[in-house]
């Protein structure tokens, strides 16, 4: 076989590869004893929560832009996701910026992040959501991690929302339809 064709042969393979793993990096299961620690003292540990039918992990932070021009939204989602059994957990997490470590908390955020469950759960940027359902063995399913919806500065120009879509979905008793999709954020700081 000359050098050209096994070129191009490992570079179908690199890029099939590329296309297989996408998708799983949302998939997996989440052990029920991550612990989110409440802003207001204690803590709520997710196994605390198997009960419901869906819970909603949002990360944020208030000296990020996108975490300001998504909050409306997510209190939105919230409100109406919350009386169909899905439970929105938003946590407060530090960024990389150097003026703000996270402590002044957002609008929305009832808890704090030490960095464990970002981390556990694969986030690496604010406004970023992780779905989780309840499976056997008391663990969760991620079903979804990624951006809220396909327009972060403009909630009028909405034209997928990638988070209330699985949702419905799930509710629905569908698969997700969605296993992951890139989110913009700014970086959590580990």
């Amino acid at each position: 076989m000359s050098f050209r064709k096994l070129s191009l042969l490992a570079a179908a393979t690199l890029l099939l590869a590329a296309f297989a793993l996408k998708p799983a990096r949302a998939q997996g299961t989440v052990a029920a004893d991550l612990a989110f620690q409440k802003t207001s003292g204690g803590s709520t540990a997710l196994s605390s929560l198997a009960g419901q039918k869906a819970v909603v992990v949002v990360f944020l932070n208030p000296a990020c832009a996108y975490t300001r021009l998504y909050q409306e939204r997510l209190s939105a989602l919230s409100s109406a996701f919350g009386s169909r059994g899905v439970q929105f957990l938003f946590v407060n997490v530090p960024i990389n910026l150097d003026s703000n470590d996270g402590s002044a908390g957002s609008a929305l955020a009832t808890y704090a992040d030490a960095g464990p469950a970002s981390a556990a759960l694969g986030v690496s940027k604010t406004t970023e959501a992780v779905v989780l359902q309840p499976a056997a063995g008391g663990s969760f399913s991620v079903r979804y991690r990624g951006a809220i919806d396909d327009n972060p500065q403009v909630a009028g120009g909405v034209q997928q929302a990638y988070l209330q879509q699985v949702l419905e979905n799930l509710l629905a008793g569908r698969p997700a339809g969605l296993a992951d999709k890139r989110a913009a954020g700014c970086l959590i700081k580990r």
